[in-house]
């Protein structure tokens, strides 16, 4: 299908957080001539291999592509010209009905082919983010190039000025009681958030005390959890806004019991764990913190090193949980904005049930009391 409603993936390159959109297009220009990218491609389909993928808010008409309710869904876009994205691209949702009969017409994939399962664990998770993509695919199987895993420019602009704060007292501590040049927590900022596999610190490495294989890896992790920090404080106003709306929205048209009880429990259920995920996920953050207190105010570079090399289990619950609330934020942006139409009872019946079951993971289902009826 041709998706007119994207008719600039230009602009959606340029502009889309890492956490929505996998410019697969923008990986293949700029490493597609790589021994790496050659040897351990992310989907083995070339067209796969050079396309978007991005997490997809379904429109109302949408829904009934899939077999069951869901607001989010993994769409992949084809381009139809790679070098004039304005014009727009052809496009499959991960998972609808037809998916594998899809696949198979346009990319001549079986439905044993293992990029279907490449789909599949990306369409599991919450978002794109890179650290979390990469640890879910490896538990899979996949072992992509490094190349695949980096934060786009638009989120790099976007926590330069955090990181140069996260990084000072690195920075204090590494000139003694000089002054710290003007620049040098930019330039710093700036090497640990590159993108290219060759802009490497060699101080920052000896301070580290890691073996030069071992630096892509630890400053990886470490830009896993600087993004994390980022993206929770970034976040934090609009939480507590959509925390607090959640339990004043009023839907429109007739209403039975079993529905009002539903949204009366589900305004305080959703409330709480809304705030009790963000909680969940600071607490996972002051491991981070704490490593990098015995680096800064201890000098103990080899505590901090040891927690980046041993930490990328904890991207998956970070990824998770954060992915969960960076949805319910995105959504309610999307669907509650002021020139949105009214919500009916179902609808919000159908969006506070997405948010719970996101937020509870698969540890159980969601209460729906349209299935009692």
């Amino acid at each position: 299908m041709t998706d007119r409603a994207i008719r600039n993936l230009e602009h959606l390159r340029r502009t889309a957080s890492t956490a929505r959109v996998l410019n697969l297009l923008k990986v293949y220009d700029e490493h597609g001539d790589t021994e790496d990218w050659g040897e351990r491609p992310m989907f083995r389909t070339a067209a796969l291999n050079r396309c978007l993928i991005i997490k997809h808010r379904l429109r109302r008409n949408e829904t009934d592509a899939f077999p069951g309710r869901r607001q989010v869904a993994t769409k992949i876009v084809v381009p139809i010209d790679s070098t004039d994205l304005k014009t727009g691209g052809r496009f499959i949702f991960v998972n609808q009905i037809g998916f594998e009969r899809a696949m198979q017409e346009a990319f001549g994939v079986d439905a044993e082919h293992p990029d279907l399962k490449t789909l599949r664990l990306m369409d599991q998770l919450p978002s794109l983010d890179p650290f979390l993509l990469r640890e879910q695919l490896r538990r899979g199987g996949v072992d992509a190039a490094p190349c695949y895993f980096a934060l786009s420019e638009a989120d790099l602009e976007r926590m330069l000025e955090f990181v140069q704060k996260e990084i000072e007292p690195l920075v204090t501590l590494s000139v003694g009681d000089g002054v710290v040049a003007a620049g040098s927590t930019a330039r710093m900022a700036s090497k640990i958030l590159s993108n290219a596999p060759g802009d490497r610190l060699e101080a920052l490495r000896l301070t580290l005390k890691l073996e030069p294989e071992q630096y892509q890896e630890g400053v990886f992790c470490w830009k896993g959890f600087l993004y994390y920090k980022w993206a929770l404080s970034s976040l934090m106003a609009d939480i507590v806004h959509v925390a607090d709306e959640v339990g004043t929205v009023k839907p429109v048209g007739p209403s039975d019991q079993a529905a009002k009880d539903y949204i009366a429990r589900g305004r305080a259920v959703l409330r709480g764990r809304i705030m009790k995920t963000c909680e969940e996920v600071s607490r996972t953050l002051r491991y981070y913190d704490d490593a990098y207190a015995a680096l800064t105010r201890e000098g103990n570079p080899l505590a901090f090193r040891d927690f980046l090399l041993e930490a990328p289990a904890l991207f998956t619950r970070l990824g998770d949980q954060l992915g969960a609330v960076q949805h319910i934020v995105s959504f309610w942006r999307f669907r509650f904005n002021p020139k949105a139409p009214p919500i009916g009872v179902d609808e919000l019946i159908d969006v506070f049930m997405d948010f719970e079951t996101g937020l509870m993971g698969r540890e159980a289902d969601a209460y729906d009391p349209r299935d009692a009826a």
